[in-house]
């Protein structure tokens, strides 16, 4: 799940859910696992909202409908568009892994529960705050055109609905920006400081 974001340019996926929590984005049975293939957490995403009690695909819902049912790739439904508060309820990191998992680069919301919002960072997801009006807008031209695409530029903050040209500016920790820039993850990143680290504990 390591790689690393500057810009993604892609179609998205709208999952209009608001309180849209963690339970919903991996049921809980999916918590027992102990494999670490990010395929079985991505299989798992959304599952019980995807598929009913039989494993048959729920055809109103929106990640089985035709124009978005394609499996995200290079430029292709890397992005979700999600409803405010996406990742309330409980902190299970599982959820993340999900995201991550299915082939998600970038969770878009008006807000997010806290620890969620950690949780993506960690998994070299970029969870990216707008206003609910610009929320409103993507959902939007969404509708009108699923072949719509947003970009998504880490480097300079913003990101861009392509079709209106309308763009935001989002924040995001410093330290996190860097790691997210060049796919590292908190030990990787003591590692590229290490000779600093002993420098300082030569004089200290």
């Amino acid at each position: 799940m390591k790689a690393k974001i500057e810009i993604i340019q892609s179609t998205c996926i709208p999952i209009a859910i608001d309180n849209c929590n963690t339970d919903l984005i991996i049921p809980a049975r999916y918590l027992a696992s102990t494999t670490h293939d990010p395929k079985f957490f991505g299989d798992a995403f959304m599952h019980d909202l995807r598929y009913d009690s039989e494993g048959k695909p729920i055809e109103d819902f929106v990640m089985n409908k035709s124009d978005f049912s394609e499996p995200p790739c290079e430029g292709v439904h890397e992005i979700i568009v999600a409803g405010q508060n996406w990742g309330s309820g409980s902190s299970r990191e599982h959820a993340a892994w999900a995201i991550a998992g299915y082939g998600v680069r970038v969770v878009i919301s008006s807000s997010f529960a806290d620890i969620h919002r950690n949780n993506l960072l960690n998994c070299f997801v970029l969870p990216v705050v707008v206003t609910p009006e610009f929320q409103s807008e993507l959902f939007a031209t969404i509708t009108a055109n699923p072949q719509a695409e947003v970009k998504v530029d880490l480097p300079n903050q913003t990101v861009t609905n392509i079709a209106t040209g309308h763009s935001e500016h989002f924040d995001i920790n410093g330290y996190k920006k860097y790691c997210l820039m060049n796919a590292l993850d908190d030990i990787d990143f003591l590692l590229e400081n290490i000779s600093k680290i002993e420098e300082y504990e030569k004089r200290n």
